[in-house]
């Protein structure tokens, strides 16, 4: 006869406790509870506003005003640069950049940098034509840019006459 063997069926693993699990999620929910609970009572996270605070802000129900320093603004003047049309070449999506910007410059200085706008109009220019056509069509390029062209103009112009470059017009078409 034959010896044959029958193959006991191996013993089931054992399953594993899901206490622990519950244990960590009763946890969870206790300790977010806890947290909102101290910081909304002002335990944590700063005081809570009083009620005399709050109903005065629902009364008055005004933004309140910003200081506006008038000295400051009477200290300086604005020159528009003439608007620039650049080229972009082939590869690009856009053929042409319109480009317009005014310089903030400090009182006394208008007619200086006036007398100069070729130079500054130069300066641009040669820095956008420089540019790569992808460069110009990144989200954030506008903000440097900006500050790029504003120190080839401080350069040009002379430190402490422009105060700030404002961009007017940044069409791509």
């Amino acid at each position: 006869m034959t010896d044959a063997t029958v193959d006991e069926p191996e013993a089931e693993e054992k399953k594993s406790s899901k206490l622990p699990l519950i244990i960590g999620l009763v946890l969870a929910v206790a300790g977010g509870g806890g947290g909102f609970f101290a910081v909304s009572s002002g335990l944590l996270g700063g005081a809570k506003p009083t009620a005399t605070s709050v109903s005065e802000s629902h009364a008055e129900n005004t933004v309140p005003a910003v200081e506006i320093d008038n000295a400051a603004l009477s200290d300086i003047s604005f020159v528009e640069v003439p608007p620039l049309v650049i080229s972009l070449g082939p590869g690009t999506q856009a053929d042409h950049l319109r480009f317009r910007a005014s310089l903030e410059v400090n009182k006394g200085y208008e007619s200086e940098i006036e007398g100069i706008l070729p130079r500054i109009q130069d300066v641009m220019n040669s820095y956008l034509r420089a540019l790569e056509p992808a460069t110009l069509e990144e989200p954030g390029a506008l903000l440097k840019l900006r500050s790029q062209m504003l120190r080839r103009v401080s350069m040009v112009a002379g430190e402490g006459r422009v105060r700030d470059l404002l961009v007017l017009e940044f069409v791509l078409n």
